[in-house]
């Protein structure tokens, strides 16, 4: 008996610092956070390559101060939509609705990291990388959360925010000239995620207006109207891929062939949700813009100047 007991005491801290860390993922949104940090890092790379300019320490500060504002901003999003999140299926277990993680607790875990990670990318990265990061938080906060529960416009102050994580890295790495390149970076990611929320807008329909969102999907129950606009930044995203490298000196001609592969397959599969308005065919949708992404940025990082 005095073995059993032994063993339970010693798994129940186990259980409790367990539970503590699964609750601290969601909190801060980990998996997005990463994708944040991943494409800020991309447009470090591509603004150091070929300039000899590429440095680990700074790499090292880039990641670090990223990550910390990305972790502070995804606890505030969760504070401030914590009654929506109790609505909905997918998200009522979160930590906040679910009352695992106080509030107070929450906004001071929030405003450390955010706080942090902004002061250490302006001291050790680059003054305005850091205010990129700001611009970042600034929008999805006090522009795009509030702008949910009123205007389907939401969605495009989103992809605002989501395009800006890549110039933290492209201005941390001081490239010249500044203009043409980050303007390649922004469209990317803001026209990438277009067809990725109509898509993922329309697979939960119900579950964002039952927490009060206001969605391009709302009321789309046959998913032609989400399937249209995922078919026109589905041609905007082609577009990119295809005339960009021939217009620009940034990334040569080559480029376009795989840049503009991409594309295609996009706008293919936004053309077969329409032409179906089932929820596998969104699904395809959704999922190859997860896979969309990373190879783009690998074609147009292996294509660039």
């Amino acid at each position: 008996m005095a073995v059993t007991e032994t063993s339970e005491s010693n798994d129940q801290p186990e259980s409790f610092f367990r539970s503590l860390r699964e609750d601290f993922v969601v909190l801060t949104k980990a998996r997005l956070s990463i994708l944040v940090v991943l494409t800020s890092v991309f447009g470090y790379f591509v603004a150091t390559k070929g300039s000899g300019t590429f440095s680990w320490g700074i790499l090292f500060h880039l990641v670090f101060g990223t990550t910390l504002a990305a972790f502070g901003s995804a606890v505030f999003n969760q504070l401030m939509e914590v009654d929506a999140d109790a609505k909905m299926r997918r998200t009522s277990d979160r930590p906040l609705p679910a009352n695992r993680i106080p509030k107070p607790i929450a906004f001071i875990i929030g405003w450390l990291l955010s706080a942090f990670g902004l002061i250490h990318l302006g001291v050790k990265v680059d003054i305005i990388a850091a205010a990129m990061a700001a611009a970042t938080l600034l929008t999805y906060l006090f522009i795009y959360t509030p702008l949910k529960r009123i205007s389907t416009f939401n969605t495009i102050v989103g992809g605002v925010s989501g395009a800006l994580p890549p110039l933290i890295g492209w201005a941390a790495g001081k490239p010249d000239p500044w203009i043409s390149g980050a303007v390649f970076l922004f469209l990317l990611l803001f026209l990438w995620q277009m067809p990725h929320f109509a898509a993922i807008n329309w697979m939960y329909r119900d579950e964002y207006k039952r927490g009060g969102f206001v969605m391009w999907s709302n009321g789309d129950e046959t998913g032609k109207l989400t399937a249209k606009i995922a078919i026109g930044f589905s041609v905007l995203t082609l577009l990119l891929g295809a005339l960009y490298p021939l217009v620009s000196s940034t990334i040569p001609g080559g480029g376009a062939i795989p840049c503009g592969l991409l594309g295609a397959i996009m706008l293919w599969l936004s053309i077969r949700f329409f032409r179906s308005g089932e929820r596998a065919d969104a699904r395809r949708l959704f999922f190859y813009s997860l896979l969309y992404l990373p190879l783009m940025m690998l074609a147009s990082y292996l294509a660039w100047n």
